[in-house]
């Protein structure tokens, strides 16, 4: 009775948290179909009344968001394959190979994870702005095949939970190095490599930060730039600036709906096994 009692508290608590964490997305997916005038009515109506469903039409009429989401899938794919990709096979080295200093290098990696972004914000902007790359996509996806700490340390503590037999079997067989990453442990990783890939989705899709910085022309705004300049240019225009943010957070809502089997494993292994 005690465990359960405890086991429906934990669940009520969980419930409540959820209810309240979802009033703000409600309010904005509800404040998309209504009239401006009836937004900030007091007491607040929360259903609309009509449905106003042209304002989706209208927002995308005022901005060219359909421009906007261009740039930012080229921007957030090619981050998300870079990462992967170089996250993996620099996690590989750190798991399965052996050389001097590895343990002082991954010490040292991690360290970087300390040192906020905000330290380093001028120094790499002005690598950046000399190698003429200001006003580009090139600052923003670049820096992604170089791999980032907390992916490379999250597939690192995955790689280890995979047996060394298994690269010694491929190894018997006359695999390679390469041929045992891309064979034997990366088959075995899908549920890290996902984790790592609807992260770095969220992050870049989401990015402000990195794009205000670098990116000064119209065409080159990303969805996040175009959100900000709609509201500037729109500010009594609530329900299309909501219809616009709806439309915005659906993607990484969606892929995180598909991937959330592999993303859980991937987190919860990485981190209790590792």
């Amino acid at each position: 009775m005690s465990a359960r009692f405890w086991r429906c508290a934990a669940y009520t608590a969980l419930v409540l948290g959820s209810v309240v964490s979802l009033i703000p997305f409600v309010w904005m997916l509800a404040s998309s179909f209504k009239d401006a005038s009836v937004i900030f009515k007091d007491p607040p109506q929360w259903w609309p009344k009509p449905w106003l469903w042209s304002n989706y039409a209208k927002a995308f009429e005022k901005m060219p968001f359909a421009l906007y989401t261009w740039n930012t899938v080229r921007i957030t794919g090619a981050c998300v394959i870079g990462q992967v990709i170089s996250c993996s096979l620099v996690a590989y080295g750190f798991a399965r190979l052996k050389f001097p200093g590895r343990n002082v290098i991954f010490i040292v990696l991690l360290s970087t994870m300390m040192l906020p972004a905000q330290v380093t914000m001028i120094p790499v902007f002005k690598i950046f702005s000399t190698l003429g790359w200001y006003d580009t996509f090139l600052p923003l996806t670049v820096p992604a095949f170089f791999g980032a700490p907390f992916f490379i340390f999250l597939l690192r503590q995955y790689y280890t939970t995979i047996p060394h037999e298994m690269d010694e079997a491929a190894r018997i067989d006359g695999a390679s190095t390469w041929q045992v990453y891309w064979r034997v442990l990366l088959p075995q990783a899908k549920p890290a490599l996902v984790t790592v890939a609807l992260f770095s989705f969220m992050a870049n899709w989401n990015d402000f930060l990195g794009p205000l910085i670098y990116l000064n022309s119209p065409v080159r705004r990303t969805l996040a730039l175009g959100l900000y300049a709609f509201q500037g240019q729109y500010a009594t225009d609530w329900n299309y600036l909501m219809a616009a943010s709806t439309v915005v957070m659906l993607p990484p809502l969606v892929l995180f709906f598909v991937g959330q089997r592999y993303f859980i494993q991937g987190v919860v292994v990485s981190g209790v096994k590792g």
